[in-house]
């Protein structure tokens, strides 16, 4: 018997600033309870990426390469909108901590109130990864070598953060 979500379509939103190994946990395992997944990279015109959004959904696409049913997408604007956009109903977050559950209570209340038939979804990222975020790279990455920063990011990734933040010299 099929699971009863493997039709569905369920989309995962965030910076991806750069994709993490913790992101990808969340998209491999939403990939085997959904029928497809796709990644939307979102655009906030507030913030002062590392990389632009072409480059972040280019690092999904190389880090999720090896995933059939997942694809990614550049949006800007509210969530529940490009849900709907994609002919979905169900919007994946990934959470870290108690600190990002508190955020995503908040957000999920909003997002119900602008599209009560939008419902989310919370993954829990794996335990290696729970501290794993987008600031700690861009601490690290100038200090770490290539096989340290493979403990956190996709080889992809790993490239593309050398390429804005190179090593010192030894």
């Amino acid at each position: 018997m099929a699971h009863p979500a493997s039709g569905q379509t369920a989309v995962y939103t965030g910076s991806f600033d750069p994709v993490t190994l913790g992101h990808l946990d969340v998209i491999e395992r939403a990939s085997r309870i959904f029928g497809s997944v796709v990644v939307g990279v979102g655009i906030n015109p507030d913030k002062h990426p590392l990389f632009a959004s072409d480059e972040r959904v280019a690092l999904v696409e190389a880090a999720t390469a090896h995933l059939t049913n997942v694809r990614a997408a550049p949006f800007s604007g509210l969530a529940v909108v490009f849900v709907r956009e994609q002919g979905a109903t169900v919007l994946l977050r990934g959470v870290r901590s108690l600190t990002d559950m508190e955020a995503e209570f908040t957000m999920t209340l909003a997002n119900r109130k602008l599209d009560p038939e939008i419902e989310t979804v919370f993954l829990m990222s794996a335990a290696e990864y729970s501290h794993v975020s987008s600031s700690l790279l861009k601490q690290i990455t100038p200090l770490a070598d290539d096989r340290a920063l493979a403990r956190f990011v996709p080889l992809p990734v790993v490239r593309a953060l050398r390429s804005k933040l190179p090593a010192p010299a030894r």
